[in-house]
């Protein structure tokens, strides 16, 4: 299932989360320096993504059976993944400061792993850009942090 977004955000960040988090976005374990590097932060039930700009976001939200094998580094600036466990069977998008409900899928209550494409990031000129996200889902239990290619800001 793939699902297309368009929204506004604040803080270069939007969440990936389950609907009923327990985690803290504002706890000084949320957006650590290594967090920020990565452009992924890790509460429970809760992450944290960063993006280029400041407000719009642009991506897509895609639920998978399985691992994404076939993925064209060249394609992207930024790729990091990390683990989410959703308790109450629903992963909700939810923008930033505000928590409005930016998308909401149900899926099985369990461990899921994300990985977050992150392209055109040299594009943001201020608070805006052609930056453009693509997230990826789908059952795992590796719930650590791991980039597997990383933007260096010029």
């Amino acid at each position: 299932m793939l699902y297309h977004l368009d929204f506004s955000t604040s803080y270069s960040q939007f969440y990936i989360c389950d609907k009923d988090f327990d985690g803290d976005t504002g706890s000084d374990q949320f957006w650590t320096n290594g967090a920020f590097d990565d452009r992924l932060a890790i509460e429970d039930g809760v992450l944290g993504v960063g993006t280029e700009c400041y407000g719009p976001v642009k991506a897509e939200f895609e639920l998978l059976a399985a691992r994404n094998d076939d993925v064209n580094l060249s394609k992207y600036d930024h790729i990091v993944e990390g683990g989410i466990e959703v308790k109450s069977g629903i992963i909700q998008i939810l923008d930033c400061p505000s928590s409005n409900i930016e998308l909401e899928v149900n899926v099985d209550p369990g461990y899921y792993r994300t990985r977050i494409y992150s392209s055109n990031l040299s594009s943001v000129d201020g608070d805006e850009g052609d930056d453009y996200y693509r997230v990826e889902i789908w059952p795992d239990t590796y719930m650590e942090r791991k980039v597997i290619k990383r933007y260096n800001r010029a």
